[in-house]
């Protein structure tokens, strides 16, 4: 993908930066224009800013009933003969127009503001507009000095310095000059501009094109790993390098939690092909016994009948403890039946439990003891499902213990709460099958079938996790195995259980 589309965040910025500058031209040439319009305003009423007071000083004809009409006329003849880009207006008191030239044309004014002639008598900055009588809305640069009369002001005289006529012809051939200066500048700064933008947004938008395509092949299952780990010339502090390293991190999880899934996948299936395996065997044979009481039940003898009828009903105790502890396997997985947390003696569990096991112990030959702080250890948790746990390791450790051996249920308070362990001197683990212990293919089914299956070490495992603990191990091979996990105390004073975290 090029990333160059017209829809693509390329084409995007590159299209909104174009009309931006062109924007900012278009500004920038009207702004320019108005300063170089003031500037030369200003240039110009500086020049002329003392000749309507020298007019009006040596050569405005006043007579002793006021304003001489003929001889005015005559000056401002003169005047714009020798100047016709100026117009001269003679104003009363209040800015009535008195007199002008040229005389030909009609005024659209009949009075000028005094504002702008008072702000320029007073030495105000220039450039100071004021009104043109022959275009009404039409404001210019002017001079403009007082007629003093026995001491008062009795008028003024307006010099316009820039004629309307003249100011017309001069505006549009300045502004045709600045718009083609403007236009061609203004071009020529445009598509420079342009192509530095583009060029920085192509090396900008380059690692995002880059990105799409890593998120593109991740999406079809092409992304290659080691494209995808971060590398060290592309670690980067702007948002785009940290948008790339998030990605990267993603990529990294996904892909082993995929990994994951597929391996708890193969385990699954691991398991159903096991559990068939297992439940197979059992059905198999309660079958062949039930179906040869039935065929030949007549000719079988009582005792025969009653060994056959035992089998079939060890068989059938099997698959209703391999079903039932599958039910119960997949309940906690789902976690269906949450704990349901409260305050409880664990040495008084220890004691119950210890009581359970005795007769099976001694029916097969082992030493079965039972000790517990005398504290009490009162812990937090769901005493059912931890006596589920127990039972299932105390079974595991009866079942690999020899006639002649020993199991220990301890409770015991630590630092991190109360602790329980199970122990036993039986055959052992190997250290190689440790690490795969709790795991569904768990090298304990190979002992034998489902009797010393080890779903009860899955279950048991699982309990201790729903309650925010850990199930540890250690074995050797020979001498026995211990599994102890610990539960947070439970003081009287608590005013509610802990929150346990999740497994």
């Amino acid at each position: 993908m090029s990333g160059l589309g017209a829809r693509s965040l390329y084409s995007r910025i590159a299209i909104v930066f174009a009309l931006v500058l062109l924007g900012f031209g278009v500004a920038l040439g009207w702004l320019s224009y108005r300063a170089a319009k003031s500037h030369q305003h200003e240039v110009m009423q500086q020049l002329s800013q003392e000749l309507a007071q020298h007019i009006a000083e040596g050569r405005l004809p006043l007579g002793t009933g006021g304003f001489d009409r003929a001889r005015m006329d005559a000056l401002f003849q003169m005047a714009a003969a020798v100047n016709p880009t100026i117009e001269l207006y003679l104003l009363d008191a209040d800015g009535r127009i008195l007199g002008h030239s040229p005389p030909e044309g009609g005024l659209a004014l009949e009075r000028v503001s005094l504002a702008p002639v008072r702000r320029f008598l007073a030495g105000e900055r220039l450039p100071i507009l004021g009104d043109s009588p022959r275009s009404a809305g039409l404001q210019g640069v002017f001079s403009a000095a007082p007629i003093v009369q026995d001491g008062r002001t009795t008028g003024y005289l307006y010099v316009v310095l820039v004629g309307s006529m003249y100011q017309q012809r001069a505006d549009d051939a300045s502004r045709g000059h600045v718009l083609r200066t403007t236009a061609w500048t203004g071009l020529a700064a445009l598509l420079l501009a342009l192509a530095v933008g583009l060029a920085a947004f192509a090396f900008i938008t380059r690692r995002l094109n880059r990105l799409t395509r890593s998120v593109q092949a991740f999406e079809h299952g092409t992304l290659d790993s080691a494209a995808a780990a971060p590398a060290a010339e592309r670690v980067e502090v702007d948002e785009i390098g940290r948008l790339s390293l998030a990605f990267e991190h993603l990529t990294g999880s996904v892909t082993a939690q995929r990994a994951e899934l597929q391996r708890q996948d193969g385990l699954r299936r691991a398991l159903v092909a096991n559990v068939s395996h297992d439940l197979r065997t059992p059905l198999s044979s309660m079958q062949n016994y039930l179906e040869t009481l039935v065929s030949r039940g007549d000719e079988l003898s009582a005792d025969d009948r009653r060994q056959y009828l035992d089998v079939a009903m060890r068989q059938s105790r099997r698959v209703a403890r391999l079903s039932q502890q599958l039910f119960e396997l997949a309940r906690l997985e789902c976690e269906e039946a949450p704990p349901q947390p409260e305050r409880f003696s664990l040495a008084e569990l220890v004691q119950d439990v210890a009581q359970k096991f005795a007769l099976s112990a001694r029916d097969r030959g082992l030493r079965l003891h039972a000790e517990a702080d005398p504290q009490g250890l009162f812990v937090w948790g769901d005493i059912g499902l931890i006596e589920r746990a127990v039972t299932n390791l105390m079974e595991n450790a009866i079942r690999f213990t020899p006639p002649g051996g020993e199991v220990r249920l301890e409770a015991l308070a630590t630092a991190q709460g109360s602790e329980l362990r199970v122990i036993d001197n039986g055959s052992g683990i190997a250290a190689g099958d440790l690490p795969r212990l709790f795991e569904r293919d768990s090298p304990l089914r190979r002992r034998g079938g489902v009797e010393h299956g080890g779903l009860g070490l899955l279950i048991a495992r699982r309990i201790v996790e729903l309650h925010g603990s850990r199930l540890a191990v250690t074995s050797e091979v020979g001498r026995g195995s211990v599994f102890s996990f610990v539960l947070p105390a439970g003081p009287a004073d608590r005013p509610s259980p802990p929150a346990f975290p999740a497994p």
